[in-house]
């Protein structure tokens, strides 16, 4: 009977099969991740129009980015915002190649997302919200990015399923009230991802 690799060595042969930048964006879709994320119902609730100006913050591998550069159709733009240099990297040639012309991308700081002032309809953050650090600091900031009536929506895994033994979640009572002390008003919650909190915010005045 041959005997079983540990993890760590499948690991490192995926590692070095796949390269670092497409092993992370697996990581960061997940498996299954159709099931639950329900991107599709996701993008349609958000209520995109053609020609808006949509920031993916946290943007990843662009699991989101393309579907909303779909959404927002060829005179919108999607801004994909990540500190990864690598797989901003990928995702602009993933852009290219697939021929999205409305998706640009962004080097951000991890204190400010670099966005082009007074310009953006939607800040989009999904599975991110729990990496920011001061996020009551850093999304009072933000305003100077959004239009007058610009929006914010907020996806992040609550304590529902596995993700609350490594830590990865934020609970929707907390992003509240820190967007609440940021300026931000709730404007509507979306209920019906079963892992996740969907939280959309407006300005508070």
């Amino acid at each position: 009977m041959p005997r079983r690799r540990p993890a760590s060595a499948l690991l490192l042969a995926l590692l070095l099969v796949t390269g670092c930048t497409t092993l992370k964006r697996c990581t960061y879709e997940g498996f299954g991740r159709e099931g639950w994320q329900e991107p599709e119902r996701v993008v349609q609730a958000l209520g995109l129009r053609p020609g808006d100006r949509v920031a993916d913050l946290g943007s990843g591998g662009g699991y989101f980015t393309f579907r909303l550069a779909r959404a927002v159709g060829p005179t919108g733009k999607v801004y994909a915002i990540d500190i990864d240099e690598a797989m901003n990297a990928d995702l602009r040639a993933r852009a290219k190649a697939e021929g999205h012309q409305n998706v640009e991308v962004i080097l951000a700081r991890p204190d400010d997302p670099l966005l082009p002032p007074g310009a953006i309809d939607l800040v989009f953050t999904s599975n991110t919200y729990h990496h920011l650090k001061d996020r009551t600091a850093y999304f009072a900031r933000l305003k100077k990015y959004l239009k007058p009536e610009g929006r914010i929506a907020v996806i992040d895994f609550d304590r529902r399923g596995w993700i609350q033994s490594v830590g990865h979640y934020t609970e929707p009572d907390i992003i509240k009230a820190e967007m609440r002390d940021a300026g931000y008003r709730l404007a509507r919650e979306h209920t019906f991802l079963s892992k996740q909190s969907f939280l959309v915010f407006s300005r508070a005045g």
